[in-house]
């Protein structure tokens, strides 16, 4: 049986004011349509979302929105230790995920 991987990742825009927690089975589609603002209206298109800044890697779908949930539900604070324990510079690590022309 094939398992597909699970992503949950965290957006933000480029002062890192906002953070968006979400998960996908498909990182660099879900990303692309960040940075795009594939969803006009959407809450990552309204507050210019566009940099991949963390993700963790599931192979079980529950676990993957379970550790979504949990994420959204801790404080900002605990948020950026997570995301500068794995991203110090606070990169966007989509640039890492595409391969490069």
């Amino acid at each position: 049986m094939y398992m597909k991987s699970m992503y949950v990742y965290i957006m933000t825009n480029v002062v890192h004011t906002v953070l968006y927690i979400g998960v996908t089975n498909d990182l660099i589609r879900r990303v692309w349509e960040h940075k795009n603002n594939f969803i006009s209206n959407s809450f990552t298109a309204t507050y210019h979302l566009h940099k991949l800044v963390y993700f963790a890697v599931f192979e079980d779908s529950n676990a993957a929105i379970a550790y979504e949930k949990y994420l959204k539900k801790c404080y900002r604070k605990t948020k950026e230790k997570l995301i500068t324990e794995q991203n110090p510079k606070w990169r966007d690590l989509y640039e890492d995920l595409v391969p490069t022309k």
